[in-house]
């Protein structure tokens, strides 16, 4: 089968389509579920460039949809032509994976496997940054970074529906555009304004009562300065790179909070992965939560697909079809 290998840490260029042997048949609990399209995400760029170390060779990706091939025994909850949506599972970009069953999301009818890979990272990371530290209500303000993004879209919607004031940050006027579509009420262009004036002038002084992280070094400290007192600043990324560090005295004075989370700890549970998918999901179905996929390339343009993500050029989520791979890469 077809998969994307990385046989050594570096750039894009390092993303190659390969030939790889078969997926054996699945154990007992697992299930094979041949891929038909695969998120890209921040952390499939971090694993390539060994920001998040992992050995060579490998096949990046961790999100996608697709449908089951065959199940091993004890795998109860999917069955022989499911279609699927999953996250957390290695190797998404290739031609098929090899699952815990238990891990697997069923993917309704009426979403297609390009909604499939695009919903669940960044939907159920959106469903535990908005429920888990500080939910917002009408009154707070909500200051989200990257707000033109896959994930930041996600949260200017999901804290606007639970009524908040929502300040996103962009980097151009266009992307600016897109937050405001999403709901965003307030759009700073960092490149333009300095965030933490504009916030503080935008809240009267009062600052973000919660602000939602995913830039990590070239906002963190920017993020002390305009919360809100007894604010929350939550960090789940490090897209320019890791934030630097603070002294836990250095927040008593405002009694602000700084929390890191991370989606696994999150969905330890098929109980929990069901609950924040399904929500996701219901959402999305009553409208008030939409996807934005910006793009879909080929499995064979993966490198493309990093070359943009880091280049912070992307509007919404980026998505690799990867059914019709073999005949974008010329073969047969």
């Amino acid at each position: 089968m077809k998969a994307i290998r990385v046989e050594q840490i570096g750039g894009p260029e390092v993303l190659h389509l390969e030939d790889v042997a078969p997926i054996e048949e699945p154990g007992p609990g697992q299930a094979v579920v041949r891929v038909v399209a695969a998120g890209v995400n921040f952390m499939d760029v971090g694993q390539r460039r060994g920001t998040y170390p992992r050995g060579v060779p490998f096949t990046p990706g961790a999100e996608g949809a697709g449908v089951v091939e065959s199940v091993g025994e004890g795998a109860t909850n999917v069955k022989p032509s499911d279609r699927v949506a999953f996250t957390g599972l290695p190797g998404a970009y290739a031609e098929a994976i090899v699952a815990d069953a238990t891990r697997l999301i069923p993917l309704p009818d009426d979403f297609t496997f390009e909604q499939g890979a695009a919903f669940p990272l960044q939907g159920m990371t959106a469903h535990y940054l908005i429920h888990e530290y500080r939910k917002p209500k009408a009154g707070d303000f909500v200051l989200i970074h990257a707000a033109a993004g896959g994930m930041g879209g996600l949260l200017v919607q999901w804290a606007r529906h639970l009524g908040a004031t929502v300040i996103g940050t962009t980097s151009t006027e266009e992307k600016a555009r897109t937050a405001r579509e999403a709901g965003a009420e307030h759009v700073i262009v960092y490149t333009d304004e300095d965030f933490v004036a504009e916030t503080k002038r935008i809240t009267k002084g009062h600052g973000a009562d919660l602000i939602i992280d995913g830039v990590g070094k070239s906002t963190f400290k920017g993020d002390l300065e305009a919360v809100a007192i007894r604010g929350h600043i939550v960090i789940f990324g490090a897209a320019s790179g890791p934030a630097e560090g603070v002294s836990p005295n250095a927040l008593m004075p405002r009694a602000v909070t700084v929390s890191g989370g991370s989606l696994q700890n999150f969905i330890r549970t098929r109980e929990e992965l069901m609950w924040r998918a399904n929500d996701v999901i219901e959402g999305i179905r009553q409208g008030w939560l939409k996807l934005n996929i910006g793009a879909v390339l080929p499995l064979a343009q993966a490198s493309e697909a990093h070359r943009l993500l880091e280049g912070r050029k992307t509007q919404g989520k980026l998505v690799l079809s990867v059914a019709a791979s073999k005949q974008a890469a010329g073969l047969r």
